[in-house]
């Protein structure tokens, strides 16, 4: 399969919050080694409009059928944005998925009995961001040390307003998805990521891993999103 071939699809990998587009670096370079067309979105995460604006510009300059990926709250944002006619499919990366009139926000208020609580530390000025001391055992426990001291030294202020954006009509009620389960995610719970591809009638895999898992495990996420790229090409 070729980029240039009018079949396939243009990759755009959106990320989620508390984080920018670098940490995907590793999935691009094995999805760009196997020919595919791939662009980054990087999203102010201040709003969710705003966010879903921004992707909705990168789809628009891609030339041919689009493959959206989100990552954590980049799942909220490819839901919405996913219903663009351009898009013709969704995957979903440790993500959530929410339905019509559903919000991070809504999906996160009432955690089951026992899962790990994210250490998200009060608002400020309208932002949230993770404590620093605890950034490496809940976000990125399988990522090297060092790597996550980068990652939580150089957080992305996420705004309370992206959090609690709503979405209107969810995209993968009418577009083919797939949904990765990290396994050892303690920011959304693996049963929460069960529910929610289960709701949204994905192909799923499941993968060891923290909530990073984009970050620390990237060959079996390239191999999903491959995998969605190619049976799109397939059908298109």
């Amino acid at each position: 399969m070729s980029p240039r071939d009018p079949r396939a699809a243009r990759i755009l990998l959106v990320h989620g919050g508390f984080v920018d587009g670098s940490g995907w670096a590793g999935v691009f370079k094995i999805l760009k080694e196997k020919g595919h067309d791939v662009t980054v979105v990087q999203n102010p995460t201040l709003s969710l409009a705003d966010d879903v604006a921004v992707t909705r510009r990168a789809i628009a300059a891609q030339d041919g059928p689009v493959l959206l990926v989100g990552h954590s709250y980049g799942g909220a944002v490819i839901t919405e944005a996913g219903n663009d006619p351009r898009v013709a499919g969704l995957v979903y990366i440790a993500a959530f998925a929410p339905d019509a009139g559903e919000s991070v926000s809504s999906l996160i208020k009432d955690p089951p009995p026992g899962a790990p609580v994210p250490p998200i530390l009060p608002p400020r000025d309208g932002f949230l961001f993770l404590d620093s001391g605890k950034f490496h055992s809940a976000f990125a426990a399988d990522v090297d040390a060092e790597t996550a001291a980068f990652m939580a030294s150089s957080q992305v202020p996420w705004g309370v307003d992206a959090l609690s954006g709503a979405i209107s009509t969810p995209a993968w009620r009418k577009k083919p998805s797939w949904y990765l389960v990290a396994t050892e995610d303690r920011m959304i719970p693996p049963p929460a990521q069960r529910q929610m591809s289960k709701r949204a009638g994905s192909k799923v895999v499941e993968v060891p891993g923290s909530h990073s898992v984009y970050v620390s495990t990237p060959g079996p996420v390239a191999a999903l999103i491959d995998e969605a790229a190619r049976e799109l090409a397939a059908k298109l």
